[in-house]
């Protein structure tokens, strides 16, 4: 007896599961709960399988039927229905993890997992922003290189010619390991040389000029600004470090009896020593009864367990009529003491470069070390403030004090 929709509707549970069949192997099981579910058995090489087609009423009676036709054609044909719709799924499932954003998102954290906070979030907003909602859901090994260039050409469209050069090297190595991981045969991010417009290379906003550096820390001292946020922007130029190591100063990694912040370079993964000027240690002081409570020196406006904001020092520098992209940045400062340290008050570049942290090319071949050249870097770290509040008390820059005599280089 084959079934109707009004027989299945009116079909209840009882204490134990049920079937209602329907002819071909094709039955509704209902369970306990009142449940209906389409079951079909068959055989296959003298073995008795059962295949699912699904719940009713999400599956009706016609659906149903059609797959068992469908099985029934297949098993004709010599073929297991239920291994074919293993296979199926595992096609499916192959396809899945084999599209753009799939193969990106495994290389990304594979790949990026050691790299640093802010370098990691640059990466995922061009993959998120300008490659997957065009790339993301086409299978990789189908992807051509005039669809890269297409996505490279939108960033182009609005002047971000950096960022489309970063895009296709994030593209060229998401392809490599796609390759490797035989996920498609070829790379095609090689035949876009030459396709898209130079980058053009610019320079983070700095004043480098002594005369000018006394009004544009006066102008930082007079922004209107919570605490912490001034004294950030009192440390940003006597620490001259990345304004993202800046923002993560952690508590636990500043010594201020030592005069000392140790840290881990995030773009490079190396320690590194900051000696702190005794104005830089007067300021931590000041500040962590107010934070010293959770982890960051800076924390979150919102999270204090999280540090706060990238643009949070930009953001105070606009506030105080700082032009960001023409006059000072955060990173400038960094460019700011580069310049003069040399320049103006006549250390040696190589002093310089480490302590901006910089791999400076060693003819000897020894390793980073970071207490190498301390002694020149504690005087450097002390006159640099020193100098820096001349210049904000009104001293124009134009006869800089000589380096202080210097002990003996430690560490080579």
């Amino acid at each position: 007896m084959t079934l109707t929709d009004l027989t299945i509707k009116n079909a209840k549970p009882v204490g134990k599961t049920q079937k209602l069949w329907d002819g071909g192997g094709l039955h509704l099981e209902i369970t306990p709960t009142g449940s209906k579910l389409w079951r079909m058995k068959y055989r296959f090489d003298g073995r008795e399988k059962k295949l699912s087609f699904g719940k009713y009423p999400y599956v009706g009676l016609a659906a149903a039927r059609a797959k068992r036709e469908e099985a029934r054609e297949q098993l004709a044909n010599g073929i297991d229905p239920g291994e074919h719709k293993k296979a199926l799924k595992a096609e499916r499932l192959a396809k899945a993890a084999s599209t753009f954003e799939a193969v990106a998102r495994e290389w990304f954290e594979r790949m990026m997992s050691d790299k640093a906070p802010s370098h990691k979030d640059k990466v995922l907003a061009r993959l998120q922003n300008d490659l997957f909602p065009w790339l993301g859901n086409r299978p990789i090994a189908d992807i051509t290189a005039p669809e890269i260039l297409s996505c490279l050409q939108r960033i182009e469209n609005r002047k971000a010619f950096d960022t489309a050069h970063r895009a296709r090297e994030n593209c060229g190595a998401i392809f490599r390991y796609a390759v490797a991981s035989g996920r498609a045969q070829t790379d095609p991010v090689p035949n876009l040389k030459g396709a898209l417009k130079p980058a053009k290379l610019g320079h983070f906003a700095a004043v480098t000029d002594p005369r000018q550096v006394g009004p544009l820390l006066r102008k930082m001292d007079a922004v209107g600004a919570s605490f912490p946020v001034k004294a950030a922007l009192r440390l940003a130029p006597y620490l001259f470090c990345r304004p993202g190591e800046l923002r993560m100063m952690r508590w636990d990694e500043v010594h201020l009896d030592a005069a000392e912040w140790r840290y881990v370079v995030g773009k490079t993964t190396t320690p590194h020593l900051v000696p702190l000027a005794s104005q830089a240690v007067a300021i931590l002081r000041e500040l962590y009864p107010l934070t010293g409570r959770w982890p960051y020196v800076f924390p979150g406006r919102d999270d204090k367990r999280e540090p706060m904001s990238g643009n949070t020092v930009n953001n105070a520098l606009r506030r105080a009529g700082i032009n960001t992209r023409t006059e000072q940045s955060g990173h400038g400062f960094r460019a700011m003491a580069r310049t003069i340290l040399h320049e103006g008050l006549g250390f040696k570049p190589e002093v310089i470069e480490h302590q901006l942290a910089h791999m400076v090319p060693d003819p000897l071949g020894t390793a980073y070390n970071r207490t190498k050249f301390l002694a020149e870097r504690r005087a450097m770290m002390q006159q640099w403030a020193d100098y820096l509040d001349r210049l904000r008390n009104g001293d124009q820059g134009e006869a800089p004090v000589a380096p202080a005599p210097l002990g003996p280089r430690e560490g080579r």
